[in-house]
């Protein structure tokens, strides 16, 4: 099935939803640019989730994707909350923080039935899932107005248990992706290997179109994920630096420095793994602390060290997301990154 069947976009182009850097303005960009944009959802309340679709669907008539997680909220632990606080204690003293008076965190929400009623007003053509898939009844709904659905493997045993459940479309994200894994059958991260490794094991295993995610960063990297079997390639970090991204400039400054050639996985920020730039936080705690939370309880203890600093022009304490090549992160405008991305690589219009 080629993209115009599947998808209804011209160009093999992904843009990957990226919570904390963007809103509805980069996806309409990229849809209105023949790609596919989307919109990051799992930290959106009701009334924020009807007021981006209303944006995006007076901006553009082309479609976009809607990404939400499934992970399983955890139950707090109070003990390794402490734990947690206790190693935080040295940089809540050094920034005047008072620990007995940090707010709880909204934090990212699985997708839900009152997700659903919200979308369902707007129809989404797409629905894309992080951590699985949600319940059969939430599938449902999505294919009752018509939307085709995605979900991120990081392995092969995740691409196929996707496709047993009816997905229409399998992102193979490898290690190199910057954000979170999407992982969801097995958490060790020593087990996940890179997207050109991973993309042939998946496009062989399945029988759905497969989407490369991870290190593509130009037209180049986009041609050779085609050129292994993908349909096409989705992109976070290279729409980093575009005006249309909300990306803070404390973000900005780190992706145009040298510090952006050392990613690493983290669970500091978040509680599950997630690639980044490295910063202060990482290389004193260690990328990946036993004592943070699950998934996504740490950020409460953490936001209150990454305001203070971020408020000192500091990005110590930020999440800074970025995938191993950001060779391909640019300040130009985004339906511009979109046209070049696809390029006139005669492999990729072929899959068109």
């Amino acid at each position: 099935m080629n993209l115009k069947e599947l998808l209804g976009i011209d160009l093999p182009i992904i843009q990957a939803p990226m919570a904390g850097v963007q809103d509805h303005a980069l996806a309409v960009a990229v849809s209105n640019a023949g790609g596919l944009g989307s919109l990051p959802c799992a930290m959106l309340s009701s009334d924020a989730l009807q007021k981006e679709l209303s944006a995006i669907t007076r901006q553009t008539a082309m479609p976009y994707n809607v990404n939400f997680f499934c992970h399983v909220p955890p139950v707090p632990d109070p003990k390794r909350e402490r734990q947690w606080r206790q190693a935080l204690a040295p940089y809540y003293i050094e920034l005047g923080i008072d620990v007995d008076n940090i707010p709880e965190q909204a934090g990212r929400r699985p997708f839900s039935h009152e997700a659903a009623d919200v979308l369902e007003e707007f129809k989404p053509p797409v629905v894309s899932f992080h951590f699985g898939l949600p319940a059969a009844d939430l599938m449902a709904r999505i294919r009752g107005w018509g939307g085709k659905i995605m979900s991120t493997a990081t392995s092969v045993d995740e691409a196929l248990w996707l496709e047993a459940r009816g997905v229409d479309a399998i992102i193979a994200q490898g290690l190199e992706a910057g954000g979170h894994r999407g992982s969801f059958l097995v958490r060790d991260i020593s087990t996940q290997v890179g997207t050109f490794a991973l993309l042939p094991l998946v496009v062989q295993a399945v029988k759905v179109p497969v989407i490369a995610a991870g290190g593509i960063a130009d037209s180049k990297g986009v041609a050779a994920a085609i050129g292994l079997g993908a349909t096409a390639a989705q992109l976070g970090t290279a729409y980093l630096l575009c005006p249309e991204a909300t990306t803070s400039s404390i973000h900005r400054a780190a992706l145009q420095s040298d510090a952006a050639r050392v990613t690493a996985l983290t669970n500091l920020f978040s509680g599950g793994p997630a690639r980044g730039i490295v910063n202060r936080l990482m290389r004193e705690l260690g990328p990946i602390n036993s004592a943070a939370p699950d998934f996504p309880l740490a950020t409460t203890a953490i936001a209150p060290l990454r305001a203070k600093a971020e408020s000192q022009d500091s990005g110590d304490f930020s999440p800074l997301w970025a995938g191993q090549n950001v060779s391909g992160c640019k300040a130009v405008l985004a339906g511009q990154l979109t046209r070049d991305l696809a390029g006139a690589n005669a492999s990729i219009k072929a899959v068109i």
